[in-house]
């Protein structure tokens, strides 16, 4: 792979900090012109302006200089409301890819073994072809076939999907996060690559169908790049991961109220819109019925704001593997190590709020599997 230029990367930097080229200048002390012109190739980003601008915002000096990330960025997979920004959108892309570049780095470093995901390169998926593929990433990822998962993130760390929280800062690192639009981000590169997973907060149960969702995707599209409907299709598999058939078929009817479904809420993790929509994927909830159910939440004002909280899940493995490197503050000198801003690498490995317990490193997996639909 070629090393992309100098100019390259510093347009890759402005597009990581959301700043127009003037922005840019006027932060650095540098002219606009030689922004544009630099990012351009018309002229040779000189070290000089280089200095000016990594001082003013941050950013180590190697930044410029390193070999960027292996993702291809047409094949980054997100879980996004269909009215969320393109300018937003871009500077994701550009967030998830430094960050897919340090997590490859510190899991390489450790030797921390790669996700056994299943997957599938079949043309089309029947939503019985998804519920294997459900299934079988439930046996992949160690969990028991019909029971609620207490902490995914957990699950998914511990088989070698790094999952980090996204918090867009500014130049000072206060947060400035402009999207409720933008729920999730993901890409595995095949057998035995590196697999993140990229999200932005909101409520327990949503985070846990976007990890669910992003996991979809790694599953069912890493060699299904064109499937028709994704989206669609990760959504029927993150039910299905969260509330296996069996489950869902025994627990999930038209004869419950929306209290009834709160109260599963609280056993399952995943929001009563989404059991709903579980129960009626499974054949147990017809269009009538669950027409209904969505009314009387609407009425009850829980389509905005459902009851019972689910607690929220903190990823644990990045910040682990920067702990071990670097010390218990590792920002500083894991940000010139890694030729990144340390606003990034406090994004996605943040400090525990309490002590956590190690994060055990697993043996080894080559278990991978095809799925081969019926």
């Amino acid at each position: 792979m070629l090393a992309e230029s100098p100019g390259e990367r510093l347009r890759t930097l402005r597009e990581l900090l959301g700043l127009t080229q003037k922005q840019l200048a006027d932060l650095s002390g540098v002219a606009q012109s030689w922004v544009s012109m630099a990012e351009t190739g018309e002229r040779e980003a000189s070290e000089d302006g280089l200095e000016a601008v990594a001082a003013a915002t941050g950013t180590p000096l190697k930044f410029f200089f390193v070999r960027p990330s292996t993702v291809p960025l047409d094949s980054l997979r997100f879980r996004k409301l269909a009215s969320a920004s393109k300018k937003t959108t871009k500077r994701i892309h550009a967030f998830y890819s430094e960050s897919y570049r340090a997590t490859e780095d510190l899991l390489t470093h450790e030797k921390y073994p790669r996700p056994p995901l299943p997957y599938t390169t079949a043309e089309e998926l029947s939503q019985a072809d998804i519920e294997d593929l459900a299934m079988a990433t439930r046996e992949a990822l160690g969990l028991a076939p019909d029971k609620p998962i207490p902490h995914l993130t957990r699950v998914l760390e511990r088989a070698g999907v790094a999952v980090a929280p996204f918090v867009l800062t500014d130049v000072d690192g206060e947060v400035n996060t402009p999207t409720g639009e933008h729920f999730g981000v993901s890409y595995w590169g095949g057998i035995g690559e590196t697999a993140l997973i990229g999200f932005f907060r909101g409520s327990g149960d949503r985070d846990r169908f976007t990890l669910a969702h992003e996991v979809a995707h790694l599953v069912l599209h890493t060699f299904r790049p064109r499937a028709a409907d994704p989206e669609k299709e990760a959504h029927r598999f993150a039910g299905a991961l969260l509330v296996p058939r069996s489950r869902a078929e025994e627990d999930l009817t038209e004869r419950l109220s929306p209290n009834d479904f709160a109260r599963l809420k609280a056993t399952w993790g995943v929001s009563i819109a989404a059991l709903i929509m579980r129960g009626a994927a499974v054949g147990n909830i017809g269009d009538t019925r669950k027409r209904s159910l969505f009314v009387q939440l609407n009425q009850r004002g829980w389509k905005k704001s459902e009851p019972v909280e689910v607690g929220r899940e903190n990823p644990l493995l990045l910040w682990k593997l920067l702990a071990r490197r670097y010390g218990r503050r590792p920002y500083r000198a894991a940000a010139e190590d890694l030729a990144i801003p340390a606003t990034v690498l406090r994004s996605i490995a943040p400090t525990p709020e309490v002590k956590s317990p190690e994060l055990a490193l697993p043996a080894a997996q080559n278990n991978v599997t095809q799925f081969r639909p019926r």
